[in-house]
């Protein structure tokens, strides 16, 4: 017989034997519960009745002693009566219908009989004389004969209780004694599967498990003797197997290994970029000779060691594992840039981390297994980047001169001193005129850019309140509205703290927002500018909020870059993508925050914040 066939027949013996114990169990217990609820059910309700007949007496004859018996006659005793006789008849009846026991019914009509002939003497329309010999002679002596037949129901149901109870006890004691009997036979039956079985099983595991433990320790000559033709034996067959595979393919395959740990080695080595790896507990697993020159730490004193240790001895890789701590997003969005000095000139790396995700098998999910620090050298790219600022830089001023010389010159075509034009020539003009303001905004935008980049913007710090700013950059764009017909709603409270901010920069902000709202708004909508505190009560936060078509969340982010247009569906453009990016770097040398929060179809929020000034 084979393992699989003795380990079933074991717990089909056992699934009998609960089958049997619980059938069991259960009929006896259903058993017991109909007993029990025939009681209830029909004598114990008889007693309840015979309770209630006991009550109706009791109040009948209160009443008869104190109409006979008391010198005055209770008040509305009439009334009394026919209730407690009412109260009455209607338990009897109830009784009448639940006559359960041998002699019940007898005791029911002599009750019922006995009750007409009550009822009959206390009928208000009786002859009788009504004095205390009329209720002494006759009522007292019918009401004592109600009460003792009453007394002998309840007897009768009160004796079938206990005979029923008794009887319930020794069918609980019978199913009691069974139950037991079955239980410690099964008991004594499990118990030979529990001794007899697991002993037949975990043998040949052990034998199995030592066999394990040496081809672990990569000795493949341990085998596992076949002793039996059950599937022990025929897993013990299949092992030893294995074990000779594993051999030859650990011969052949050995020398392919080291090849191409070398090549990889060799590819890691001659990368023209700084590498790092750095596993789950910060601890430095692979280093390459570039990295190594630039931290000036042989690679020998980088790999092992911990992270952290590395940093305490080098100022750079604390550097880097400073960025390597920020969450991944954040890390994203700075990018950071270094510098590093090489042969008495200053070269520029960036770096990039990058976290390995890898599949564990074992526990069946994702995990985080180590981070790639890698350093490109960008210097080229930056001195590229340093002379296009250079180049915008000097453009943007060599512009501006004959653009600002043109714009005058084209104020005096204007000027009737000089010289009269007709509409047409004065339309033409006109159109000159702003497509010169529209290059000098431009040029102003660039060379704005240009400051940004060399870090040269210079901020006038002192304490605003963004009411008046608010109110000037209103007044400002007041003649821009009319040709659509908007209108200003400002909810800026004069009582808002003071904030620490550059004016000019912040007024300039705002009026790229009203102008951006103004050109998207529909005709005849409601622009609103609002001012409160932020949550943390540290900031100043202002919105610019308009009705326009919206913008999808993809280009949300999009906008705040450099020379980046939205598709425009009102066919506008005459912007150079310039002015939300300087808006940004403008609020953030201010210590705040500029964004967008907008849906397609329901407007836009321009939102930025100042902090308060310190007093």
């Amino acid at each position: 017989m084979n393992l699989k066939t003795k380990i079933t027949a074991g717990f089909l013996v056992v699934v009998l034997l609960l089958a049997l114990v619980g059938t069991y169990t259960l009929y006896a217990l259903k058993r017991l519960d109909r007993t029990a609820t025939h009681v209830l059910q029909e004598n114990f309700y008889s007693v309840q009745l015979g309770q209630q007949l006991y009550a109706a007496l009791d109040q009948l004859s209160t009443l008869q002693q104190r109409r006979y018996l008391a010198p005055a006659p209770p008040p509305h005793y009439e009334a009394d009566v026919q209730r407690g006789l009412q109260q009455f008849q209607q338990t009897l009846t109830r009784e009448a219908g639940n006559i359960t026991e041998p002699g019940e019914r007898e005791v029911v009509d002599s009750l019922t009989r006995t009750f007409a002939a009550y009822q009959l003497l206390l009928d208000p329309q009786s002859t009788e004389p009504r004095t205390p010999a009329f209720y002494l002679a006759r009522i007292e002596p019918l009401h004592q004969l109600l009460r003792a037949q009453t007394a002998r129901m309840v007897h009768l149901n009160m004796a079938a209780l206990t005979r029923k109870n008794e009887h319930a006890n020794r069918t609980a004691r019978q199913v009691t004694h069974y139950t037991l009997t079955i239980l410690a036979f099964s008991g004594l039956l499990l118990l030979f599967f529990v001794f007899s079985v697991p002993e037949s099983v975990v043998q040949p595991l052990h034998k199995l498990l030592a066999s394990i433990e040496n081809a672990t320790n990569q000795n493949f000559t341990s085998s596992i003797p076949v002793e039996s033709h059950d599937e022990f034996g025929t897993v013990a067959r299949a092992f030893n197997r294995l074990l000779v595979q594993l051999q030859d393919y650990r011969t052949s395959t050995l020398a392919q290994l080291m090849a191409e740990r070398n090549r990889v080695t060799s590819l890691v080595n001659n990368l023209d970029e700084g590498l790092l790896l750095i596993d789950e507990k910060h601890r430095i697993i692979v280093a390459n000779p570039v990295v190594s020159t630039l931290l000036n730490v042989p690679v020998d004193h980088l790999v092992g060691r911990a992270a952290q240790e590395v940093a305490r001895e080098n100022d750079l890789f604390r550097e880097m594992l400073r960025f390597l701590d920020l969450p991944a997003a954040q890390r994203d969005k700075e990018t950071p840039l270094l510098t590093i000095a090489q042969s008495g000139e200053e070269a520029y790396y960036r770096l990039l981390i990058n976290d390995v995700i890898s599949f564990n098998e074992a526990v069946d999910k994702m995990e985080f297994v180590g981070s790639v620090l890698t350093l490109r050298n960008v210097s080229e790219y930056k001195k590229l980047d340093q002379a296009k600022s250079n180049f915008l830089a000097t453009v943007s001023h060599e512009l501006k001169t004959p653009l600002s010389s043109i714009n005058f010159h084209l104020r005096l075509l204007q000027d009737e001193r000089v010289g009269s034009i007709n509409a047409e020539q004065g339309r033409i003009v006109d159109t000159l005129k702003q497509e010169n303001q529209r290059l000098l905004k431009m040029v102003g935008e660039l060379i704005d850019v240009s400051r940004l980049e060399s870090g040269n913007i210079q901020l006038n710090f002192q304490l605003a309140h963004l009411h008046d700013i608010v109110q000037f950059a209103a007044d400002t764009v007041q003649l821009q509205l009319t040709p659509k017909q908007l209108t200003l709603d400002l909810q800026v409270p004069a009582t808002l703290p003071a904030v620490r901010a550059d004016i000019e920069k912040t007024t300039w902000v705002l009026l790229n927002l009203l102008a951006n709202a103004i050109r998207y708004s529909p005709p005849q909508e409601p622009i609103r500018i609002s001012a409160s505190l932020t949550p943390d009560q540290q900031q100043v936060q202002v919105r610019v909020q308009d009705r326009g078509p919206g913008i999808a969340p993809h280009y949300q982010d999009k906008i705040f870059q450099r020379f980046v247009q939205i598709p425009d569906k009102q066919g506008y453009t005459g912007g150079s993508g310039l002015g939300l990016s300087i808006a940004r770097e403008f609020i953030t040398s201010q210590g705040g925050q500029l964004w967008v929060e907008s849906e397609l179809g329901a407007g836009s929020s321009f939102v930025f914040t100042l902090p308060l000034a310190t007093s």
